[in-house]
């Protein structure tokens, strides 16, 4: 499968992979190589990926605790330690082999450690293979906000094997989904049609399907690295999305959401603020609440549960001067960015989303 050029590195599939990331380790005199991965990845995943590596270079495996609670400044604090103790230095180089979340934490911890060393991702996850991994964007959560603290940096090359996916749980895999809809939604109207009817689809495709998700995403990252612009295209469904996950992460007697999970919630109210803004039609948005509703498992939402998911906006990354700025889908395929709603619109969302 052919390589993409992202913004100043590859991304490269399967055997190929492989091939560059040995020859990279040959053509840079690295001094030594640390391995970044979670429990999942170290017990699942390592086995398969490093028997093929080919080199000499002393390698440090540091594992972290599993999931989205970990992905904080504290666990940085603790491998940054590591690293120190271990004789890292300006020459090191760090790959970082998970889902998004030891891609966002590890390519952060690279980019600021003696003030950024090289790294890589290799994510195991389909999330990370077509969102986390891809575009630049590394960093931890604050507390219960998404995301809140990073660095845009990009990494040496990302290599994306889909024999990973054989070791994720099916929630995982419609987690992962859910960025791939999101793709088909903002950009390429028949890349969207292609998953109407998932009994249909040949999953064979898979890697295929995956190559054309990264390519979306890379094609509007290419454009706006900075996310000054067009890259906002991206956050459809994420900025309600990520206030629901954030409240369901903080609230003990709420069940965690996985990130496509609170996303595809996020795309369904966030298409019904569309629809009201006269953004598409009834039809369309009918077609978009139908699919991702036979996907996804309603998630319920209690009458005081609206108004915290509502304060937690404010804080949302794509605000400026205190105003709340959506990504809203101009028809199936295009994107309406900074567009500003009232609350009143948001309720009325939630009331649909219940109905």
């Amino acid at each position: 499968m052919q390589s993409i050029q992202a913004n100043n590195y590859p991304v490269h599939f399967n055997e190929i992979g492989y091939e560059k990331l040995n020859q990279h380790l040959k053509e840079n005199k690295y001094s030594n190589l640390f391995i970044i991965a979670d429990t999942n990845t170290n017990e699942h995943c390592l086995p398969k990926f490093l028997p093929l590596l080919e080199t000499d270079l002393t390698i440090e495996i540091i594992e972290f605790e599993a999931g989205e609670i970990n992905k904080n400044i504290e666990t940085c604090i603790e491998i940054w330690n590591v690293l120190t103790e271990l004789g890292a230095d300006r020459k090191t180089l760090i790959i970082n082999i998970g889902g998004g979340v030891v891609t966002d934490l590890g390519g952060f911890v690279a980019s600021t450690f003696k003030r950024g060393v090289d790294f890589i991702h290799i994510p195991t996850t389909l999330l990370s293979m077509v969102d986390a991994s891809v575009g630049g964007k590394n960093g931890v959560d604050l507390g219960n906000l998404k995301n809140q603290i990073g660095v845009i940096n990009t990494p040496k090359m990302v290599l994306i094997d889909t024999r990973y996916l054989e070791t994720v749980p099916q929630n995982e895999m419609r987690s992962g989904l859910a960025e791939m809809l999101k793709h088909g939604l903002i950009f390429d109207k028949a890349y969207w049609e292609y998953f109407l009817d998932l009994k249909a689809i040949d999953f064979d495709h898979l890697d295929a399907l995956i190559h054309r998700s990264v390519e979306i995403k890379n094609i509007i990252v290419m454009q706006d690295p900075t996310e000054q612009n067009i890259r906002k295209s991206l956050n459809f469904g994420h900025t309600l999305g990520h206030a629901i996950e954030s409240y369901f992460l903080e609230n003990e007697s709420k069940t965690t959401l996985l990130h496509g999970e609170a996303i595809a919630v996020g795309m369904i109210l966030e298409s019904y603020i569309s629809l009201h803004k006269k953004l598409i039609t009834q039809e369309e948005y009918n077609e978009i609440k139908t699919t991702l509703k036979s996907i996804y498992d309603d998630v319920v939402f209690e009458e005081n549960d609206i108004d915290p998911i509502l304060e937690l906006l404010i804080h949302d990354k794509k605000n400026e001067y205190g105003r709340i700025q959506f990504a809203l889908i101009e028809g199936i395929g295009q994107i309406k960015i900074n567009q500003s709603v009232e609350n009143e619109l948001i309720l009325n969302a939630f009331q649909d989303y219940k109905s």
